[in-house]
């Protein structure tokens, strides 16, 4: 269920904002809200990314495994080749 959240805008952006809307033939609701959705999108991806590399550098530390750049380099250099190569092994 939907329920309305008010934004302050100055009046040059929500100038804008409705001439874009009119350039698209949506309502500034629609667009606004399109922009927030993919704003929230886009930023939960990046957060998500963001932990994962924070997961890894962790694991990196307690273990010491890895791989190299230029293993990892090679393997995918060979994505789509008739010698595709298999995933590089961590190692310490």
């Amino acid at each position: 269920m939907a329920t309305p959240t008010s934004i302050k805008l100055d009046d040059d952006l929500k100038g804008r904002v409705q001439h874009l809307a009119d350039a698209r033939r949506r309502s500034s609701h629609w667009l606004m809200r399109e922009a927030i959705e993919q704003y929230v999108v886009r930023e939960e991806s990046r957060e998500a990314f963001k932990q994962d590399a924070l997961r890894a550098w962790e694991d990196y530390q307690a273990t010491g495994l890895h791989a190299t750049a230029d293993d990892v380099e090679k393997w995918l250099n060979s994505w789509g080749t008739d010698h595709e190569e298999p995933a590089p092994t961590c190692h310490k």
